[in-house]
């Protein structure tokens, strides 16, 4: 595994709407391929720097990965007002472009809860990522909000999902019919006693990403 350099980079992508915050965690100068992750509904407090996020990121970096976090449209220093998922696709396409005019690598997709329901989407349809992480996947309505994961059943890239046993949002059941109805390749891995928010668990959940990335990205023997 390469390490990376530790260094973070504020940035202000140029987004449809206006300005995106962005943190950039830097890679390595050998990096195989390069990251976005999103992060959670802005409107119950998520922003790029939500655990389950910075996580995820440490877990890509971990290979030498440049690791681009942003804040949705109307989060933190984001300009723009929420768009209840619609523009915030627009978001994470900005994100990619600006780590695909930047690094000219293979790109990675990691989206957490309303993260990876708005970005997930987005990924599959962009061949320039070539593999997807959908973290603590909301397969049920919670308050107004519900998502649609039919795109899913269209994809053939790469596909990790990682939920917790406990997910309030996620059900194993009806997770678990969801993943079987997608194409493969893919995996789904269960974090013993985890809610929504891995709360306990982040090492576990970082541990499942580090393993499919070895086998499935990278092919590097266990």
């Amino acid at each position: 595994m390469s390490s990376s350099t530790n260094s973070i980079r504020s940035l202000s992508l140029e987004g449809t709407v206006g300005r995106l915050e962005a943190l950039l965690n830097a890679g390595s100068e050998n990096a195989t391929h390069a990251a976005v992750v999103a992060h959670p509904h802005p409107l119950y407090g998520g922003t790029l720097h939500n655990k389950v996020v910075f996580h995820a990121m440490k877990s890509l970096n971990s290979f030498g990965f440049p690791v681009l976090r942003f804040n949705f449209r109307g989060t933190g220093l984001s300009q723009g007002e929420h768009d209840h998922g619609e523009g915030e696709q627009e978001d994470v396409r900005t994100a990619l472009n600006w780590l695909d005019s930047e690094f000219h690598l293979p790109l990675i997709f990691a989206g957490f809860s309303f993260g990876a329901a708005v970005g997930l989407g987005v990924a599959c349809a962009d061949s320039r990522v070539r593999a997807a992480i959908g973290l603590g996947i909301p397969v049920i309505p919670a308050d107004d909000r519900y998502y649609e994961f039919d795109f899913l059943l269209q994809c053939s890239k790469p596909k990790l999902f990682v939920s917790g046993s406990r997910d309030q949002f996620g059900p194993r059941p009806k997770l678990e019919a969801l993943i079987s109805s997608l194409p493969e390749p893919k995996q789904l891995v269960i974090v013993d006693s985890a809610d929504h928010f891995f709360e306990g668990r982040l090492k576990e959940m970082r541990e499942a990403i580090e393993s499919w990335v070895r086998s499935n990205i990278l092919a590097i023997p266990l």
